[in-house]
């Protein structure tokens, strides 16, 4: 019997995935507890649909990243700190009060967890940080620390 995995099966199926099992595995197992449906004409059109959608709506999201990555690149992130002798912070900059103060001031909306600092900002100057805006798409932040007055 022909079905299309609703749910991930250890050792059969992936979601989304027609396979042949036997029957009575699929009558008393799959369809039962509802990890699977039978692979008829109506439910393989419904599942082409879903997966048509769901490419449209990745390459939406890409192009969403793509913009959202020329914009970043074209502004400045200016913060403020407190910094002492040498132009060394008291305290650092982390990747939180970047996404926050690019949140602010230019109304963009990265996730701190998507920004790559490697450590944090520790001194007053120019930096360039890199973002993983979306999986295929990197972009970087121009950041400027500058001392509080």
């Amino acid at each position: 019997m022909k079905v299309i995995f609703l749910q991930d099966v250890k050792g059969k199926g992936k979601k989304d995935e027609v396979k042949q099992v036997s029957l009575g595995y699929a009558r008393n197992y799959l369809l039962k507890n509802n990890l699977a449906i039978e692979a008829t004409p109506a439910n393989l059109k419904a599942l082409k649909a879903r997966q048509n959608r769901k490419e449209k709506d990745a390459a939406a999201e890409k192009v969403e990243a793509e913009q959202l990555k020329a914009a970043i690149e074209k502004v400045t992130v200016e913060i403020k700190t407190k910094a002492g002798e040498g132009g060394r912070l008291f305290g650092s900059i982390t990747s939180k009060q970047i996404a926050d103060e690019l949140k602010k001031t230019h109304n963009y909306k990265v996730d701190r967890r998507k920004i790559e600092l490697d450590e944090p900002i520790r001194s007053l100057g120019h930096r360039k940080v890199p973002v993983k805006i979306h999986a295929e798409v990197d972009g970087t932040i121009n950041v400027h620390v500058v001392e509080e007055k």
